[in-house]
């Protein structure tokens, strides 16, 4: 990495003042509930990830959709904020965010493991609607095989990026399974967990493990038996 030179240095500390700035403009200033969701329409990084941590109620299925269009495809600091807040506007109006399941799917799986706790936290408030529970389900469960049925392959000694970027999906999409167990029939997740208890990476076949033990079920007592005799300790403990 090249060392900043003094102009390069001066030009970001400027660049740094004036986001600084901004976001205080934005915090001491009382804007109202559109100006704050026309910033997060078309404002800068920093207008946006201001915007939505002052934002304090979703009116409408507009605010809504606003508000989702920032949870994916932009720039990190946004989507964090975004996922910050997000716990907060699904309790307040579930039913506004019921068609989001494929964003939702995303987010839970972002670079960042703060945007993916967040959003899983945040779902919670979405178990009450069966509807959109089936249908997230049955999206998590096809994505989970997917990626189960790869990553039993995984040499995970190669440290590929590719292959961390699959296994880091695959333990938070395992997350949302434990968090969504309640909706899941046993049998779906037969061959999900058949592959996921084969993945070289601990923190799979810990996750493995976790969802197991939420799950009542003599199919899977085979896979438990061969986990609680695992090598990992964080594998076996469950």
């Amino acid at each position: 990495m090249q060392n900043l030179n003094i102009d390069d240095s001066e030009i970001l500390n400027n660049k740094q003042n004036e986001d600084l700035n901004t976001a205080i403009n934005i915090y001491i200033n009382n804007y109202s509930h559109n100006d704050l969701i026309n910033f997060l329409k078309t404002g800068s990084v920093v207008e946006k990830q201001a915007a939505v941590l002052k934002l304090e109620n979703i009116n409408s299925d507009n605010d809504a959709e606003v508000i989702i269009n920032n949870l994916t495809g932009c720039d990190g600091k946004i989507r964090e904020a975004v996922s910050f807040k997000l716990k907060e506007f699904i309790f307040q109006k579930p039913e506004y965010f019921e068609k989001y399941s494929d964003i939702f799917l995303d987010a839970i799986v972002d670079i960042n493991g703060n945007i993916c706790r967040n959003t899983l936290c945040a779902l919670k408030s979405l178990k009450t609607n069966y509807k959109f529970c089936n249908e997230f389900c049955s999206k998590l469960l096809s994505k989970t095989l997917e990626l189960a049925i790869k990553a039993k392959d995984f040499d995970i000694q190669d440290g590929k990026y590719k292959i961390n970027k699959q296994i880091f999906k695959l333990y938070w999409y395992l997350e949302a399974i434990f968090e969504f167990i309640e909706f899941i029939e046993p049998e779906s997740l037969n061959r999900i967990l058949l592959s996921a208890k084969n993945v070289q990476d601990y923190t799979i076949r810990e996750k493995t493990a976790k969802i197991l033990s939420k799950i009542n079920s003599p199919i899977f007592e085979n896979i438990k038996l061969e986990l609680k005799n695992d090598k990992n300790y964080y594998v076996r403990r469950f």
